[in-house]
């Protein structure tokens, strides 16, 4: 029984996942999306009634933040060593394309970056932050997240994770920050650009593992590679993200006997 609801969920979170990619990079211009039948989707948050543990509850499309079984973040402890499948990335500067959806900041991405796992193509359609980390590293947190979110051209979604902590002041990140609108709206084009590789860490190792969308509709299928390596970022940047996102991060899921690959 156990195997054949999780053969179900993971059939129809595919295809949850394939539809929302299609949407995903234009999705920053309508923070909140459309529910069924034309209607508003509900208020979603990280506290409270509309929190994390009642996303399930609030639409039908949402039922997969409760009940999937590959559901993100995790606590990336315990990885097996192992052949996790190679990753690439081709990052180009991007105009700085920038956006409050409410939830997170966001850049989008013009076309013409991406990144190769196992052979496998996906262009980067945007990256953003979470306070704190929403992966933990055997049980403890980091200050701040980026995650790169990237499609296929059959519709596939991997997301890259990259771990921030306090150091020396990051000059790709203060770029984004001093630019970031204090409230929600639309995409604004600001003037300079921003080269994603400054907020990418020089040592190669990661973790791999089968996930979800950390959101709401937290549609499963999704390929995570999250780096073991943090790039620093200074304690007055960090606080400046801070202030505007106190907390932006799902709490940890259970695993649910999936492995976590290690790679070095």
């Amino acid at each position: 029984m156990q195997l054949n609801r999780r053969h179900f969920l993971r059939t129809a979170t595919l295809g949850c996942a394939c539809c929302l990619a299609a949407g995903y990079a234009g999705a920053s211009e309508t923070p909140h999306a459309a529910g069924p039948a034309g209607h508003a989707a509900p208020h979603w948050s990280y506290a409270g009634d509309t929190g994390a543990e009642h996303w399930g509850e609030l639409q039908p499309d949402f039922k997969v933040c409760q009940l999937g079984l590959e559901q993100t973040p995790v606590d990336l402890a315990n990885a097996m060593n192992g052949e996790a499948g190679a990753v690439a990335l081709n990052y180009k500067p991007l105009p700085l394309r920038i956006l409050n959806n409410g939830h997170t900041i966001q850049v989008n991405a013009d076309a013409g970056s991406s990144c190769t796992i196992g052979g496998a193509k996906y262009e980067l359609l945007q990256f953003h932050f979470h306070h704190p980390s929403e992966h933990l590293l055997a049980g403890k947190p980091f200050d701040l997240e980026c995650h790169f979110v990237h499609k296929s051209s059959t519709g596939n979604l991997a997301v890259v994770g990259v771990f921030v902590k306090p150091g020396e002041k990051n000059s790709a990140l203060q770029s984004i920050f001093d630019a970031m609108p204090k409230t929600e709206g639309p995409e604004q084009r600001v003037a300079g650009s921003i080269d994603p590789n400054g907020l990418l860490p020089k040592a190669p190792g990661y973790f791999r593992y089968m996930g979800s969308l950390t959101t709401p509709p937290c549609s499963e299928g999704l390929t995570w590679t999250v780096f073991r390596e943090p790039i620093e970022a200074s304690a007055e940047q960090i606080k400046q993200f801070a202030q505007l996102f106190p907390n932006n991060a799902r709490p940890v899921q259970s695993r649910n006997h999936r492995f976590i690959i290690q790679s070095n």
